[in-house]
């Protein structure tokens, strides 16, 4: 594995001299301070006694984001030295929705709470008091429809307000919901609904992509087909103000509920802090995707956490997060909701007015946290788009960016191209834990390539293949001790045997989350990719996204996957590269590709076989599909090919592994 830092080079950035009299973290720490004694000097000593006494630490994250309860309770970790088993805040009663709608119901009812923008097509404000009357009402109309606390509700919706608006309804009365973003197959759709049997189906009647209106109302009407225990179907406006409700079973418009009803106060249901408040999916590529059952408590507290002390978001803020409602960061991005800020949704083609749109957004609307993906950097990079030339960006305090991971060349660019002096936070954590693992913070500097920190309050450290820390090189990623969002187990796994399978059978009472992952020499962390699509090189395991690092630097190669095939007694590593426009793929850029990998990698880094793609398969959360190229290369199936994208191009490595294995049995 290559290092990627030494001792002696610089940060990107770094934290101003007053950082810690004017950040929340270094209030934080004086609080901590005053209240258990404890003198932490920087970001390192403060995680260390946050995981040291993780009761002391969440409780005060508690006190400190003013969490709105009910009740908290005296009691706040139960088995502390159980995993899975912890149980966090058991006396506590509260309600999710009710934190996310506090301001309102402070009296701070004309605060900016949403500003959406779908592409060229629509531009919407709200504040917080129109967004609690809509709630409101429609909390009404779900019980009088007789949903109840621990009913599912699931919705197939665009990035709208109204999305917003189902969610906070369906949390308020104690039900669960679980959303997917329209742009899904049908048969995605129905293996991730059809598993958790939901009363209510909320649906947006369309959406806007590149300028046209797609109509949902066939999928709308297959997919309630198809599940036979809802009870009512909800139909959110978008891109017509009444969608027909014709040929559904039971329906309704969502403006007809708010035309008709009237606002008034919510009882909020007080729920314990496990009650399950959303179900998340994993991708699926190897079969039924699995649902994680997510609790109210520790939603909420986590997401407190990350805004408050590792983005230092605050009252009045606007956070944006370039995300679909079938992604765990639409979830995160709501959350931004208690700490007071407002929300920048965006709904449609990210590169919309030639790749500036979500540019322009940030302009005008100042926002303070700007959230994005490695893939949208990378499309950015590749029309040499130069934001900080065209754009005033001065209130954008934190760019954050998760999905895959982001590579050392995409901060360099982001510095020369897109902000100045703010700090580049690269995330990673998944829908499984709804959070972050690693992040950011704002009291640590940014180094190239590298993720700075673990999340406070979690225990993470890289294991060797024995389960012994690794303090600078690559390993297993893991987290040691609970935390509150661990999930509260999977749907239908009902003795956990699924989830302990998952994360605690390789080393148990230890969460190994399945990321090939560096620590480096800044005690930092850089991940390479899911360790199952991990290389092995003459004994050198080797993270996938280190070799896309080095063949997606070269101007000729747009996108690439990096695939293993088992041979007898060896591993042959196979390399596709979708050559950019106008390129053609020829023996000589072959040689280009081989010798760019040996002199900016190692020998090691040099494929057995090098070959043109006309498309790399991607999941739908715009991830690389090494795992379905690998089964068709090994002769399995591809359990789940609804889950991609752009399922038309395994044609091609169908074809292909025919060849491969012809050569193999010669």
């Amino acid at each position: 594995m290559t290092t990627s830092t030494t001792p002696n080079d610089q940060p990107l950035w770094q934290p101003a001299p007053d950082v810690y009299a004017r950040a929340q973290i270094g209030a934080f720490m004086r609080e901590a301070a005053k209240r258990h004694g404890i003198k932490t000097k920087n970001y390192d000593e403060l995680h260390r006694w946050s995981v040291e006494n993780r009761a002391d630490f969440w409780s005060l994250v508690w006190d400190f984001c003013k969490v709105k309860a009910s009740i908290k309770g005296t009691e706040i970790l139960r088995n502390p030295n159980q995993m899975p088993g912890s149980v966090w805040f058991p006396q506590a009663r509260l309600n999710y929705a009710e934190n996310l709608l506090r301001v309102a119901e402070e009296g701070v009812r004309d605060r900016e709470a949403i500003i959406f923008w779908a592409e060229d097509q629509i531009k919407r404000r709200m504040n917080f008091g129109e967004l609690y009357d809509q709630v409101s009402v429609l909390v009404q109309h779900l019980r009088a429809q007789g949903v109840k606390p621990g009913d599912r509700v699931v919705a197939l919706v665009a990035n709208t307000p109204e999305a917003i608006i189902a969610m906070l309804a369906t949390s308020a009365v104690g039900a669960v919901f679980s959303s997917c973003s329209p742009d899904f197959g049908t048969p995605l759709i129905l293996d991730r609904f059809g598993q958790i049997e939901p009363k209510i189906f909320f649906a947006s009647d369309g959406q806007y992509y590149k300028g046209k209106a797609v109509d949902l109302a066939a999928k709308i009407r297959e997919i309630e087909a198809a599940l036979p225990t809802v009870q009512e179907t909800i139909l959110l406006p978008f891109t017509q103000e009444n969608p027909p409700i014709e040929g559904l079973r039971k329906a309704t418009r969502l403006n007809d509920i708010l035309r008709t009803g009237k606002p008034g106060q919510i009882a909020f249901e007080q729920l314990p802090f496990d009650h399950p408040l959303f179900i998340l999916y994993s991708s699926g590529t190897t079969g039924l995707p699995k649902c994680f059952i997510h609790g109210q408590g520790g939603v909420l507290l986590q997401h407190l956490k990350e805004y408050r002390l590792q983005c230092d978001i605050k009252e009045g803020d606007r956070v944006f997060y370039h995300t679909t409602c079938g992604w765990m960061m639409w979830n995160w991005l709501v959350s931004a909701l208690a700490v007071g800020a407002s929300l920048a949704l965006y709904d449609g083609n990210p590169l919309m007015r030639d790749g500036n749109i979500l540019f322009d957004f940030a302009q005008e609307e100042k926002f303070t946290l700007f959230g994005t993906s490695a893939p949208f950097v990378q499309s950015i990079k590749n029309i040499n788009l130069a934001p900080k030339k065209t754009h005033d960006l001065s209130s954008v305090k934190i760019l954050t960016s998760t999905g895959a991971p982001l590579l050392h060349e995409h901060f360099d660019y982001l510095y020369a191209n897109v902000l100045g002096n703010v700090p580049v936070s690269s995330i990673s954590g998944g829908s499984d834990i709804v959070s972050l693992f690693v992040c950011g913070n704002p009291i640590s500097p940014v180094w190239r390539g590298e993720i700075p920190g673990a999340g406070l309050g979690m225990d993470m450290a890289v294991f060797d293949a024995e389960g012994q820390e690794v303090t600078h090189g690559g390993g297993e990623l893991v987290c040691r001790k609970s935390f509150p969002v661990m999930p509260i187990g999977f749907w239908s796994d009902p003795d956990q045997k699924k989830y302990r399978k998952a994360y605690f059978e390789k080393w148990p009472g230890v969460w190994c989350h399945g990321d090939w992952t560096e620590r480096t020499l800044h005690g930092g962390f850089i991940i390479h990719g899911r360790s199952d699509s991990t290389t092995n090189r003459q004994g050198i395991r080797i993270g996938t996204a280190e070799f896309y690092s080095l063949v997606e630097r070269l101007p000729e190669i747009e996108n690439s996957l990096i695939v293993s095939q088992r041979i007898p007694g060896d591993e042959r590593i196979i390399l596709f590269v979708k050559p950019r426009e106008g390129v053609t793929f020829t023996e000589e850029l072959k040689k280009k590709i081989a010798k760019h990998m040996k002199e900016q990698g190692s020998p090691r880094h040099v494929p057995d076989e090098i070959h043109a793609a006309p498309g790399i398969p991607m999941t739908r959360n715009s991830k690389k599909a090494e795992l379905a190229v690998e089964n068709i290369i090994h002769g399995k199936p591809v359990t789940n090919v609804a889950s991609l994208a752009n399922p038309e191009v395994l044609g091609f490595y169908e074809e292909l592994a025919k060849t491969l294995a012809n050569q193999t049995r010669t």
